[in-house]
């Protein structure tokens, strides 16, 4: 889609990449309205039924892009992230709300460390597969900023807010496998396996009918933001987009 965000179809599945490999795949704000006008013109692709988003090797993000030099004190670094936190937070908050609403199925392919907003990133698909290598953590309150709302939500609707707290607040490195425990990845994988075993798994949600899956994922949506299970008026006609 452009420099920083690849985009390749290939039959039913479409692979969303983030492409700063020597920015680790940090999010910058070109990436980041990059993202936003691929899953925008995802989401009105008929012929697309899976969408997979990875990050070029060796990582999957770095996180929220900021200027930082090796010789920066500990407090330039508070205040370039500060700097950077409100116009990173919008233009995030949009990208991961589109990519959350698709209705497709949609896989991050975790293929390296998920650092910060790229650990934010795959808490908007449907479902995180990892390399058994890589690994997770949130430095935000140690860089002296609080991690941005969206994906605190995303975090305490998938593992509750104690363990929100733990994650968030601490800051500490998880691996894959600790990750997997918490019930905020799917399967773990050896990396060399990892994109086919992503690819077979995409293919498969692919064939299934589109209608309903793409009901299903849109009640459990519905009912994981608001708690109300009565969800039949909030996608009545749902099926008659497709």
């Amino acid at each position: 889609m452009g420099d920083q965000v690849g985009l390749v179809r290939e039959d039913r599945v479409a692979t969303v990449t983030l492409n700063r490999p020597d920015r680790r795949n940090s999010l910058s704000d070109a990436m980041l309205t990059e993202l936003a006008t691929t899953f925008t013109v995802l989401r009105d692709d008929a012929e697309i039924r899976a969408v997979v988003v990875t990050g070029a090797p060796p990582v999957f993000s770095a996180g929220a892009d900021a200027p930082l030099r090796s010789t920066m004190s500990a407090d330039e670094r508070r205040r370039a992230f500060l700097q950077r936190q409100t116009q990173f937070r919008r233009l995030f908050e949009r990208a991961t709300t589109l990519l959350e609403s698709l209705e497709q199925a949609t896989i991050a392919m975790i293929n390296g460390h998920a650092v910060g907003g790229g650990w934010g990133l795959t808490l908007a698909c449907d479902f995180r597969w990892a390399a058994a290598e890589a690994e997770f953590w949130i430095p935000e309150v140690d860089l002296g900023v609080p991690l941005g709302v969206a994906s605190t939500t995303r975090f305490v609707r998938l593992v509750g807010p104690a363990r929100a707290k733990e994650i968030i607040m601490e800051g500490r490195h998880y691996s894959a496998v600790e990750a997997a425990a918490w019930g905020l990845l799917h399967r773990v994988v050896p990396g060399p396996a990892l994109a086919k075993e992503v690819r077979a798994y995409a293919e498969s949600l692919a064939a299934k009918p589109p209608k309903p899956l793409a009901e299903a994922k849109a009640r459990i949506n519905t009912i994981a933001r608001t708690g109300i299970p009565e969800v039949n008026a909030m996608t009545e006609g749902f099926l008659d987009r497709r």
